[in-house]
């Protein structure tokens, strides 16, 4: 996934000389490419982040097209205000890139780990936000947030968990995608980031008849079609690496409750933080976000019905 964000980074900034990369003093071998390709284009603001935002803002209003790099802890939730009040309050057109959302930076702890960011984030007017679950909708997201010249976070996970697609998809912003076909009025899976290669091996193998949808963008969503999934759904279940209050499974549910009651499962973290530090498997099974644990809570919720 971080390959092709740098890939369409490094074209996005070859079409257009206004495009400029800020990062706070973090992804240094990621952006070998882009340093060698466009050095003029690249600014490394420090370990300053609120500062990053502020110029960011400036540079957006003098024209150019900032993306704003940093991990997901940092970018956004360390800068929120600036976000909030520099760059959505005046809907200028910077692009925050989180990376490493979710459990990705286990070892280093509570203050590395993210899982609060769509949350934080969707809340703010003129602010969008993406989700891509693997390296085609990345590039598709990338194009879509440089097209849409507003602001945008841009949810990165660095696990690759493996793809969902085999090609780029066409989407609409807004859209979810379909890469799984099931039975009509049966179980319906919609996943975001990280858990859509998880929630698709798990629907092959264990639930043939479930179909799977992948939500790139968190906000804005197509609500119509949102409504018309849960309509067609006898139960919709719903995966993301993020918390289970404010991020994508609390979005289908305020559709679905207004508009197309159906049973939901929200798979997601549990409103704690993480117990012990460990690898990033260990973190996703103490969470009960392992694929042995989702299928069980799957089954223990199907059963309940």
């Amino acid at each position: 996934m971080r390959a092709a964000f740098s890939e369409s980074l490094v074209r996005l900034a070859k079409a257009d000389p206004n495009v400029l990369l800020l990062t706070g003093d973090h992804g240094y071998a990621l952006f070998d490419d882009f340093r060698k390709s466009c050095p003029a284009q690249y600014i490394n603001a420090g370990i300053a982040e609120q500062n990053m935002v502020g110029m960011a803002a400036g540079l957006a209003r003098a024209g150019f097209r900032p993306f704003v790099y940093g991990l997901s802890a940092f970018i956004p939730v360390r800068v929120v205000e600036q976000i909030k009040l520099d760059v959505a309050h005046d809907n200028l057109p910077v692009i925050f890139i989180g990376d490493g959302a979710g459990f990705v930076y286990s070892h280093l702890g509570t203050s590395h780990q993210s899982t609060e960011d769509i949350a934080c984030t969707r809340a703010i007017p003129n602010l969008a936000v993406y989700s891509p679950a693997d390296r085609f909708e990345v590039s598709a997201c990338m194009d879509a947030a440089y097209q849409s010249k507003s602001a945008v976070y841009f949810r990165m996970g660095k696990s690759d968990r493996g793809d969902v697609h085999d090609e780029i998809p066409k989407a609409k912003i807004g859209e979810l995608l379909k890469v799984k076909s099931g039975l009509q009025g049966d179980i319906t899976f919609i996943a975001t980031g990280s858990l859509a290669r998880t929630t698709l091996d798990i629907a092959s193998d264990v639930y043939p008849d479930a179909t799977v949808w992948s939500a790139p963008f968190i906000k804005p969503i197509d609500s119509q079609q949102v409504m018309s999934i849960c309509k067609q759904s006898r139960v919709v279940v719903v995966f993301e690496e993020h918390s289970v209050l404010g991020g994508l499974g609390s979005v289908i549910a305020e559709i679905a409750s207004e508009f197309a009651p159906v049973r939901i499962l929200r798979i997601g973290v549990r409103d704690r933080f993480s117990h012990c530090c460990g690898t990033y498997d260990y973190l996703l099974k103490e969470h009960g976000l392992d694929r042995a644990a989702i299928e069980q809570r799957i089954h223990n919720f199907l059963a309940g019905i």
